[in-house]
Parts: C-alpha cells; structure tokens; sequence
C-alpha cells in the first residue's frame, strides 16, 4: 500500500459557542451506524473523545472538550449523547495524509521537484 493512502476521518459540528470535532473509523461506518442505530458507538467513534477548535472551524488547534462546554451546548454532559448529535448533526470530513500533507494525492503525477525533506 502506498504510504500516501493513510487519511483520517473526522465529523464537525459547529455549535452555538464552540466547534466540535469527533474522529471516527470511516465515513462508510457513521452512514452506516446512522441507518441502524444497533450498531455499537464503538464500532464507530475512533475513541471517545470530543475535541474543540476554539470557534476555528474544522481546521483549529485540537483540545479535549470540557464537562461544561458539552453540557452547555448539548444540554447534558453525557458524552455518547454528545457524540451522537455530533455524529447525526456534524459534516464528515476525510483529511488525506496528515502527517504529510505536501504529498496528498502522490498517484497523480510525479513528486520530482516537490521534496518534503530527506527521507
């Protein structure tokens, strides 16, 4: 597998005093989960764990989301409550290659002149 496939799924939620960011499995598993609600969180959520961005949409520095911050958006601080709306309410998006991002899409095209580094 060409090292430039890795990619990383997360669902944005802009909310009323804070962005909020969940990092899931895959697109295909939040569609899924989001036709048959019997499939297990788990199974879709890539840990459970809701991020902010400080109001800088879904690019912003990642911190972990207070108590407070989820209960005073969602109204409970119930977390897989929170991370059910994010998940139903929020957009999906798949960033290519985090880790190196000045090769995103290396199968279209050489990467002569466009060095990263030494590698």
């Amino acid at each position: 597998m060409p090292r430039g496939n890795a990619s990383v799924t997360k669902c944005h939620y802009k909310g009323k005093d804070e962005d909020f960011i969940v990092f899931v499995e895959s697109a295909d598993d939040v569609e899924k989960w989001k036709n048959d609600s019997s499939i297990p969180l788990a199974q879709v959520v890539s840990g459970f764990k809701i991020m902010i961005t400080h109001k800088q949409g879904a690019q912003g520095q990642l911190d972990g989301a207070s108590k407070s911050q989820i209960e005073n958006e969602f109204g409970s601080s119930d977390e897989d409550e929170a991370i059910k709306q994010i998940l139903t309410k929020g957009t999906l998006q798949v960033s290519e290659n985090s880790e190196r991002s000045g090769d995103t899409n290396i199968t279209k095209g050489g990467t002569i002149g466009h060095a990263t580094g030494n590698r």
